[in-house]
């Protein structure tokens, strides 16, 4: 039976505690395939534990080398900027710059992704964190340590309506630029960065309720095994009335996906029998 990604993350969360659902599924990681064919990361999902629908997400960048721009970060940051990177990110990595920039405005192995991992790691790269990694995750890892958990400013990112909503992570992408050539120092930027995704994690849930009237949230995937984004983002959605689900026996990685996976099968086959 398959089972999509980014829905057994959710449903592995429901699993963790209890519940059939539906919630509105918040699954941030690194890559899952999607449904519509190209790479997820960056999901809102309105789901119980035998379907989910696609209700939001962030806005898809090219993947510039596909695998390659998950262990180099730097390329990320290219496919968010391009031209307007700043000059020493561009100088660390000029030998391949332009043809990374040519990869991903032309979509040869550039495969479009809505991953909120990648999105940190373009960050941890404009900051001078890491423009390359040894094991996943470790550019996200260490922008979270750098962050100044003193520091209460926030970045505003746009979110359009449409047939799903779209969040614009670029807009925290230029805002990270910006304090950066005005030189604020990294450790505020990646504060303001983290308590910015957090904060349009909870205006997306807040529209998705009004459309849906589904007043609980569950939050899954490998990008909420950051501290500093998950407790913002519980905080300030239990401030906005939802009751929020989290990972407290399994992992919320993939290393507890395949109870999700379980609890889906297990749930459709217990409702094939219900309606025979």
């Amino acid at each position: 039976m398959g089972v999509q990604h980014h829905h057994a993350h959710i449903a592995s969360c429901l699993a963790d505690n209890g519940e059939p659902g539906p919630v509105l599924g918040v699954a941030f990681d690194g890559t899952g395939y999607g449904s519509d064919g190209t790479l997820w990361g960056g999901e809102f999902l309105l789901a119980d534990l035998t379907g989910f629908q696609r209700m939001a997400h962030l806005v898809p960048v090219p993947l510039p080398g596909g695998t390659a721009a998950i262990r180099q970060p730097w390329r990320m940051a290219a496919a968010y900027l391009g031209s307007d990177a700043p000059q020493d990110l561009i100088q660390r990595n000029v030998e391949h710059w332009h043809s990374v920039l040519a990869m991903a405005s032309r979509r040869v192995n550039a495969p479009l992704t809505s991953s909120a991992g990648r999105l940190f790691d373009a960050v941890a790269a404009i900051l001078g964190i890491r423009d390359s990694i040894n094991y996943e995750g470790q550019a996200a890892v260490e922008l979270e340590q750098r962050a100044d958990l003193t520091e209460l400013g926030s970045y505003p990112a746009r979110v359009s309506e449409g047939p799903t909503l779209a969040l614009h992570g670029v807009d925290l992408v230029r805002a990270v630029v910006a304090d950066l050539q005005t030189g604020i120092a990294p450790e505020v930027i990646a504060a303001r960065f983290h308590h910015g995704l957090a904060d349009a994690i909870v205006r997306v849930c807040l529209m998705l309720r009004e459309i849906t009237g589904v007043d609980v949230a569950a939050l899954s995937g490998g990008v909420f095994q950051n501290v500093l984004l998950l407790e913002r983002t519980v905080a300030k959605l239990e401030d906005a009335g939802l009751r929020v689900l989290t990972h407290s026996r399994v992992p919320p990685n993939d290393a507890g996906i395949s109870l999700g996976q379980i609890a889906v099968a297990a749930a459709t086959a217990q409702s094939g029998c219900r309606t025979r």
